[in-house]
Formats: C-alpha cells, structure tokens, sequence
C-alpha cells in the first residue's frame, strides 16, 4: 500500500451519513487519507467506512483506534478483511485497549493488565492477517480459528507511553499516538519503537503522529477552543501519565495547563498551520493524523485543513 504522510480525522461524525459525507468532501478536495475514531454508541466506523469506500474512488480510510475488548480479534478480522476484500489497499486498522472509562465503567468489562491484553490481541490478529488462521492460549483468550484467507492490511495499534510504543516496533505496523506532545515522541516514543524493533530483528514500524489543530492566531481563543477538547482526555489517567511523562503535568483539578495547550495545539494563519504541520514531520515522523477543533466557522476551517493537508500530501 502506498502510505500517504498525512490524513485527517474525519469533520464531522455526528451522524453515519454526515461522516460519509465528510469522506467524500475530504477526496474532492485533495486529502489523501481519512481517520476515524471508535466506540462508545456513536455510529460504528467499521459499519459506515464501506458506504464511504464505495461512494469515493482513492482517499484511504483508518481506524484510531477500534477498542480491543468490546470486539473478540476474529470478528473484528471477519469486518476487517471484507473490507480489505471489497476496496485492497484503501483500508487501515488500527487496534487499542482504551480506558477504563469506557471499557469497566460504560461498558461493564475488566480490563486487567490492557498491555498484555493488547499484545495477545495483536498476536492474534497478526496471525489472522497473514494466514486467515489463528491458534492461541494466553491469559485472555483461548482461540482456535481456521478457514479464512490472508488479508495483508496494515495494522497499527494506539501507544501513549513507552512500552506501547515498545510493543509496536516489536510487532506492529505502527503506533498511532494521540495527543502526544511532538517533543515526547521524538525524545520517548520513537527511540522506545526503535528499540522494540532492533529486539525483534525488524525494520522500525511507522510513526503516525495525532496533531491537534485550531484555525486562529489569537492565543486565548484557542485554549479556550482547545482546553473542553484536551481536558477530556486529561482527567484519564493513562492520558495524565503521558502527559507528565512528556514534561506537562496536567493541573491539580485534572485540567491542562496552558503550556500543555501551547506545545501540543498547531494554531495560526493558514501558512502558520502549514508550516508548522511541515516542520513536525520533518522530525522523525512518518505521518500525520490532523484533528482539527472547530471555531466560529467550521465548514471554512474544514475547507482550509483540507487544502493544506491536500498541499503537504
């Protein structure tokens, strides 16, 4: 598959039929891949990327991420490789335990330990991808399948701290960060991949940086545009130990400090934001996933991240 450098999330997933919309609009103007988020009760990625994939005729679709628990690995390989079958070479996976927020508190479920849970679901979906079998035991699941085909789509899997990102250069395509400070995944998050790759003999996996984005140049107006968004994933703790990790610890009340919102938001004039996206991934980065968090004119600010995307392509 021929990866492209740079993708946006998808604008707008309000509805199953606004985000295929936002596909189609994000191709016609020159954006080369589209992400999209999943889980919780919002309308299902895995369920409306076909709908997209069909109406369009190039642009790329990924998940960041699908949540491991919720979704035993042989179906979410039986979802996976129909589309793999239906439209080769435009789908992208991307595998991740969540929170515990989600996972025990909305959905019930026990989370145990998520890393090893996600490296015995990425061993089994790894095995399904290139063989369309999977036989193993290990501490959370049992699984004897057989009689699939091999679907060779790439697989990535989410990574916050360091040995997330140990574990994808181990065995994954990739690590997907998400509102991980540029500075943190030069300095952490790619050695941390680079040595999960040396330990297991292979090439080091792509780099897939999550950048927030805000169309102004007026510094108060993008944190307050910008803290409701990061704070939510401040007062996770998995996302507070990141950011701690990186040199921003989040305040006493669990909300992002300014300097936080200052490093991790690209903001500015149009040739401000371009130039910027252009600088991160001139730092060991291999792709960007662009998020953009709407102000006083969205479908504008929509239209201009999506020439800009279109333009660093």
């Amino acid at each position: 598959m021929d990866l492209p450098r740079i993708g946006l999330d998808v604008p707008d997933k309000t509805s199953a039929a606004t985000a295929v919309d936002s596909i189609m609009r994000a191709e016609s103007r020159g954006v080369p891949m589209i992400w999209s988020t999943v889980g919780g009760v919002r309308p299902d990625a895995m369920t409306f990327f076909p709908a997209a994939l069909a109406r369009t005729n190039s642009i790329k679709l990924g998940t960041a991420i699908v949540p491991t628990y919720p979704r035993h690995p042989a179906t979410l390989f039986s979802q996976a490789t129909a589309m793999f079958q239906m439209f080769p070479d435009r789908f992208r996976l991307g595998i991740g335990p969540s929170h515990r927020s989600n996972i025990e508190d909305s959905f019930g479920l026990t989370m145990g330990k998520p890393l090893d849970h996600l490296r015995e679901y990425l061993t089994i979906m790894r095995s399904l991808i290139d063989t369309g079998e999977a036989e193993f035991s290990g501490d959370y699941y049992n699984v004897k399948v057989s009689g699939g085909m091999p679907a060779p789509m790439p697989l990535y899997i989410s990574a916050l701290r360091s040995n997330a990102f140990r574990l994808a250069g181990e065995t994954a395509d990739g690590a997907i960060s998400w509102l991980c400070p540029v500075q943190y995944l030069v300095e952490t998050a790619v050695p941390a991949m680079r040595e999960g790759a040396s330990n297991a003999g292979r090439e080091t996996p792509r780099m897939i940086a999550h950048v927030p984005v805000v169309m102004s140049d007026n510094l108060q107006h993008v944190r307050d545009i910008a803290n409701p968004v990061v704070g939510r994933y401040a007062r996770q703790p998995f996302y507070a130990n990141m950011f701690s990790d990186a040199g921003y610890p989040v305040n006493p009340d669990n909300s992002p400090t300014d300097a936080l919102l200052d490093h991790l938001v690209v903001n500015g004039t149009a040739e401000t934001v371009q130039q910027r996206l252009s600088d991160i991934l001139a730092n060991d980065i291999d792709e960007l996933l662009v998020m953009l968090i709407p102000g006083d004119d969205p479908a504008s600010e929509e239209e201009t991240i999506s020439r800009i995307v279109a333009e660093l392509a």
